[in-house]
C-alpha cells in the first residue's frame, strides 16, 4: 500500500525515477501508471522526461490529453516537462543546455508538488546519472529473461548462479552511496519484472532465483510487474492506464477480462512500491465525490485508486 510519511512537512517532493540502461523494458508505461495512481490518491504530481530522443513518456502523456479532449473525459494529467535535445555541434554545449533545462524543471516543481516522476533514457548519460542520484525511489523495470537480467548482473552458464554485477548495477550502487554521504538519505531500489509469462516455466523460476541472489548483494527489492498483455499496448495511443474507468466510453472499445486482470496486476504492483502519501493529499482525495461512494472498500485500494477495482461497467 502507499504509506504515509511526514514528507509534506519538509516541503520537498518525493522523487521517483524510472531507470534502466536497456530499452523496451516498460519504463514509460510504468511511469505513467505510477503518476496516475498518485494523482488518483490526491497527490500533486509533476513528471519529467529525460529521454530527449525517444520521448515515449511525453507522447504517452500527450496522447492522454488528446484522448481526454476528444472524449470529454476528466482524465488525470500531470504537469509535464520534456527536456529538449541539444542540437549544436559541441557536446559540452548540448550537455550544458540539457542540464540547465533539467535544473529549471526540478526547481519549478520540487517545493509545490508531492511527487516528481522522472523517466530516463535507456543509455548512460550525465543526466541519467544525475536523476538516479536524486531518486528517493528508484524503479528498474526489466523484461523477465536473462537477456534483460544482464543489465544487472551475469550468471554462470551451467548453474545460473550470479557471478558478477553489471555496469548499470555498479552505477546505481555508486549513486546510492554518494546520496547517503551527501544528505544521509537512502534510495529505495525496486526491480520490477515485466512481461511475465502467465505460465510457469523453468526459465521464469531461474530468473527469479538469480534476482533474489543479486538482491542480497545490491540491496534492491524484486517484485512482479506487468504480464505480457495486449491491453498494455492498446493503452498507449489513447494515453490510458489500467487504473482508468473500465467502460466503453473511456476505453473506446468494449472492456474485456484482460482489462480487469491488468488493473488487479497494476494495483498489486503499486501497493508493493510503498510510495509515501502526504496526508494533505489524502484529504484532497477525500473531498472528491467518488471517494465517498467507495468508503466500504479497504484503505489500500483507496490509496491507490479511489475507485472500485473489481467492477466492469
Amino acid at each position: 500500500m502507499l504509506v504515509q510519511t511526514s514528507q509534506g512537512q519538509s516541503g520537498s517532493a518525493h522523487v521517483v525515477v524510472l531507470g534502466n540502461e536497456k530499452g523496451g523494458s516498460g519504463k514509460s508505461t510504468t511511469a505513467l501508471h505510477i503518476a496516475v495512481a498518485l494523482m488518483k490518491a490526491g497527490q500533486r504530481v509533476a513528471t519529467i522526461d529525460l529521454d530527449c530522443r525517444q520521448q515515449s513518456f511525453t507522447r504517452y502523456i500527450g496522447n492522454r490529453g488528446a484522448w481526454a479532449r476528444r472524449t470529454g473525459l476528466n482524465l488525470e494529467i500531470p504537469v509535464h516537462c520534456c527536456i529538449k535535445l541539444g542540437e549544436t555541434m559541441q557536446i559540452a554545449d548540448n550537455e550544458s543546455s540539457e542540464f540547465q533545462q533539467f535544473v529549471d524543471a526540478v526547481s519549478a516543481v520540487e517545493h509545490t508538488f508531492d511527487f516528481i516522476v522522472i523517466d530516463t533514457p535507456g543509455s548512460d548519460s550525465y543526466l541519467m546519472r544525475l536523476a538516479h542520484s536524486m531518486a528517493d525511489t528508484l524503479v528498474t523495470p526489466i523484461n523477465d529473461s536473462f537477456l534483460d537480467f544482464d543489465v544487472l548482473g551475469t550468471v554462470d552458464p551451467a548453474t545460473y548462479a550470479v557471478i558478477g554485477e553489471s555496469h548499470y548495477a555498479e552505477m546505481v550502487r555508486d549513486t546510492r552511496r554518494k546520496r547517503r554521504q551527501l544528505d544521509g538519505a537512502s534510495t529505495d531500489w525496486i526491480v520490477v519484472r515485466n512481461r511475465l509469462s502467465m505460465l510457469g516455466s523453468r526459465n521464469k523460476q531461474l530468473v527469479a532465483n538469480s534476482l533474489n541472489d543479486l538482491s542480497m548483494r545490491l540491496g534492491f527489492r524484486s517484485i512482479d510487474g506487468f504480464a505480457e498483455r495486449v491491453v498494455y499496448r492498446e493503452f498507449f495511443p489513447r494515453g490510458l492506464t489500467a487504473l482508468d474507468d473500465i467502460d466503453e466510453a473511456t476505453l473506446g472499445t468494449r472492456p474485456s477480462l484482460g482489462h480487469v486482470t491488468a488493473r488487479e496486476e497494476v494495483t498489486s504492483l503499486l501497493r508493493q512500491l510503498k510510495l509515501p502519501l502526504d496526508e494533505r493529499g489524502r484529504r484532497r482525495a477525500a473531498n472528491r465525490a467518488e471517494w465517498f461512494t467507495q468508503v466500504d472498500k479497504p484503505l489500500e485500494m483507496h490509496d491507490i485508486l479511489g475507485l472500485d477495482v473489481g467492477v466492469v461497467s
